[in-house]
Parts: C-alpha cells; structure tokens; sequence
C-alpha cells in the first residue's frame, strides 16, 4: 500500500512542509534510462514576448526533455531544448563541464552572436552546467574567473567550496554581500512572465538568468543571482518589493532564499488549509516548528 492511496492528505501536504510534519523515512521513486549525451539545441530570442510565446508553447514541453532560458537582458535570451541521446553527430560533442571549458552561461550568451546552434553535452556534464560558475555568482567572486589563462592554469580549482568562502569572509565583507547581493527564485504564472521580466529588470537590471493560484497554471521559474546593477538596490526593500509583485500575480517564492514576507503575507502567498489540518491531526503543532519559523529569517533570529 502507498502512501498516496492510504493517506492522500498526508501525501499530498509533505512536499514543501521542510520537516514540520514529522521525519520522511522512506520513498520509492519512479526512474527513466539514462542515456550517454543530452543534444541541446539553443536558439537566441530578441524579444520578450517571443520568449513568452515560445515558453507557453504546449509543443515545446511535449517535444523536449529539458527546457530553459538564460536571459541576459531586457531583450536578449536564449531558449535551450534538450533531450537525451545514446549517440552524438560527429564534431558536435561538447564537455562542458571539463575544467578549462568557459562557464555555461557565458558559453551560451554566444549563440546570441553566432545564431542557432546544436551540440551535444555528456549526460553528467549537463546535470552540472551550472556548477563549475555557481550558476553566475562565480563571476563576481573571481572576476578573471572565465579568462582563458585562468581556466587553463587554475579552471581545476573550480568551483571553490562555499564553506570556505564564508569561513574566509570577514564581519564587513559579509554584511557587504547581504546588503548588495540577491539570489532568488521567484515562480510566476507563465502568462505574467514578460511583465515579471520587466518588473524583474526595474528593480535589479541584471542577466535573469504549493501555491494559492489554480491547480492547472503552469508556473515558470524567475532565478536572480548576483549584484543588481540599479542604484537604488538594497536587499531588503528591494526585495520585499519583488515579494510584493509576486504576491500580486499569484506567484510564490522558492523557500531555500531569505524571505522578508510578514507571517499573515506568507500565509497568503502559500495555502496553508491542508497543512494546517494535517498539523492537527498529527498532533505535531508543539513538536515541530512551522514553516514560517523554520524559513523566514527574522522569525529565526
């Protein structure tokens, strides 16, 4: 018997509950083959409601495997599709991942010059794209970090372990990086991606690389890591104003990021009825924690 047949509201109010239900001690997960590359076709879009047109296309998610975009500017992206592959054309095998190949997102923002393009990434390498250049945090890390000199004699150092950048940070540093730094992945209905884009771009002008809405709106991922580029940024207003955008749209934020959302905001930004139930129900409520105190940063200091 499965939990989803016997206990589907328990089922159903696990994902997204962060521990405050009870401890997951088992889980039986349905796998497919893996096979030998990922051939990934990029094509560069200059224009945002293009991008929108093209990311709502039902064809695109019936006929690829991977779908995702890097945006680098208000009207520069780049579509990426993929799907797995047992075999490679000749000549067009690329391992990303080898130590003194440019970063992903920089290898990408290419295709804007040079035009659509095909190639094929081992399977392995395409699952750490983004890991060698922290997604594009890397890049404000190590400046010189995507030079080639510096990929040859020391790309073997990459990615440097984040425990030992921040046990190397100091006092003023640290609090530098909080103040001016944003990563945040905010989930947008798909049909408010152009105006979230622009919103986006309003607040921080950099590359863009259980909700309450309906059950059937397809949602996509808005990720922004780095330094914004506007003056006026200051991380909590800044982004307590994203949060507020999002709410308005019916969107929801990813919880691993800071979240400033008071607990009546968070509270309408997330559904809590099933959750709540099964709190009661399973008589946890002063065992564990909620959701908000365990992810929000002031309710945990």
């Amino acid at each position: 018997m499965f939990l989803q047949d016997e206990n589907p509201d328990l089922f159903y109010a696990i994902p997204w509950s962060h521990g405050t239900l009870g401890f997951l001690v088992a889980a039986e997960l349905t796998i497919v083959p893996a096979s030998k590359y990922v051939r990934m076709e990029y094509r560069p879009v200059k224009d945002q409601g293009e991008l929108g047109r093209l990311l709502s296309d039902a064809e695109i998610y019936r006929d690829n495997q991977f779908v995702e975009a890097l945006v680098y500017s208000r009207t520069e992206a780049v579509l990426m599709l993929g799907n797995m592959a047992d075999d490679a054309e000749a000549g067009k095998i690329n391992a990303i991942g080898d130590y003194h190949k440019p970063w992903f997102f920089k290898h990408v923002q290419g295709f804007l010059r040079s035009g659509p393009t095909v190639e094929y990434i081992p399977l392995r390498h395409y699952y750490h794209r983004h890991t060698r250049s922290i997604f594009w945090m890397l890049e404000d890390i190590i400046p010189f970090g995507n030079h080639p000199v510096f990929r040859w004699l020391f790309g073997w150092m990459v990615p440097p372990k984040i425990s030992l950048l921040k046990l190397t940070q100091g006092e003023t540093i640290k609090q530098m990086y909080e103040k001016y730094q944003v990563i945040q992945d905010m989930l947008v209905p798909m049909e408010e991606l152009e105006n979230s884009l622009d919103f986006f771009h309003q607040e921080l002008n950099e590359g863009l690389v259980h909700p309450k809405g309906s059950q059937d709106q397809m949602y996509v991922d808005i990720g922004a890591y780095g330094t914004p580029k506007t003056q006026h940024f200051s991380t909590i207003p800044s982004t307590r104003k994203l949060e507020d955008f999002v709410s308005k749209v019916e969107g929801f934020q990813m919880l691993y990021a800071d979240s400033y959302l008071s607990r009546e905001q968070f509270r309408s930004m997330f559904d809590h009825s099933l959750y709540d139930r099964m709190r009661k129900q399973l008589d946890c409520e002063k065992a564990f924690p909620e959701i908000y105190d365990k992810v929000n940063r002031k309710a945990r200091t």
